[in-house]
């Protein structure tokens, strides 16, 4: 019997064992153990979380609140606008965003401190939340665990088709964007909330117009919706339904009638990320 096998068996393990505590990326960066992530979009934190990256997260966006456990991180601004000191003051070694919501002169200073910056595009819609998750995961290097999101997203959209090819009819959806009687936006076509009411098998109540304009009485009474859609936080700052339907021309309309107003979260039904299957499914049974 070679007498050597027992020290080559440590070796092996020694290997494994340091092996784990680095992580080669195709960006060419070294992710270990000490490595301090800032990610600046609610999408992109939920993922890093999912490809097993929550430890190293040391600062998010106020919009990163799934899991939980990220609300207990410091927070860094608003997606769209953060400042580089915020970020950088975190000592954060890599930090991740969007391309067109992180600022080019934020993009410019936290690279001119020698801090690595990954940038990725994010379409919102059903390849588009495939490609962002296969893109942080191979830029990470965890291309298998990013198979394995896939495959589970891949299972929600059946899931979430299966309700829609049920539905008899298209209900109108109308999305309110709340903040308060003072701030009401309605959503038109090429947002989020658009592309999420037609996944769900619903139809947007309001056409004619890109992104989001001013709610007014007449478009609502014109609109006619047969679902409102806010986000729960939105709701709330109303004072819940009964104080939507203070709101002048809702009652009129049959949503308002019906009392039929959903609510949801809002990172979950505009993430476009790794739960987009679950928020459409979600949706789907709401409104119809």
């Amino acid at each position: 019997m070679n007498k050597n096998i027992p020290f080559i068996g440590l070796a092996f393990l020694l290997v494994l064992a340091f092996g784990s505590c680095n992580v080669s990326t195709p960006n060419g960066g070294v992710i270990t153990d000490s490595t301090k992530i800032v990610s600046t979009n609610g999408t992109l934190s939920e993922t890093l979380v999912a490809l097993g990256f929550e430890d190293h997260i040391v600062g998010v966006d106020v919009a990163s609140t799934y899991p939980a456990s990220l609300q207990q991180k410091p927070k860094i601004g608003h997606n769209r606008d953060i400042a580089a000191e915020g970020v950088l003051a975190l000592g954060a070694d890599l930090v991740l965003g969007v391309t067109d919501m992180v600022k080019p002169e934020v993009a410019e200073q936290i690279q001119a401190t020698g801090t690595r910056l990954l940038l990725f595009d994010h379409e919102y819609s059903i390849e588009g939340a495939k490609q962002l998750i296969r893109a942080v995961a191979d830029s990470m290097g965890q291309a298998a665990r990013g198979d394995s999101l896939l495959a589970v997203l891949d299972s929600d959209l059946a899931k979430a088709d299966s309700i829609v090819a049920q539905s008899p009819s298209k209900p109108k959806v109308l999305f309110i964007y709340a903040r308060g009687t003072g701030t009401m936006m309605v959503s038109g076509q090429g947002t989020q909330l658009d592309e999420m009411i037609k996944l769900a098998g619903g139809e947007n109540a309001v056409q004619g117009f890109r992104d989001f304009k001013p709610l007014t009485a007449e478009a609502l009474v014109a609109a006619d919706p047969d679902v409102i859609l806010l986000f729960d936080s939105g709701l709330s700052s109303l004072g819940g339904i009964d104080g939507l339907l203070q709101v002048q021309g809702i009652s009129q309309t049959n949503a308002g009638k019906n009392r039929n107003v959903v609510e949801m979260d809002g990172q979950f039904l505009t993430g476009f990320g790794p739960r987009l299957g679950k928020a459409i499914l979600a949706l789907a049974e709401k409104i119809h």
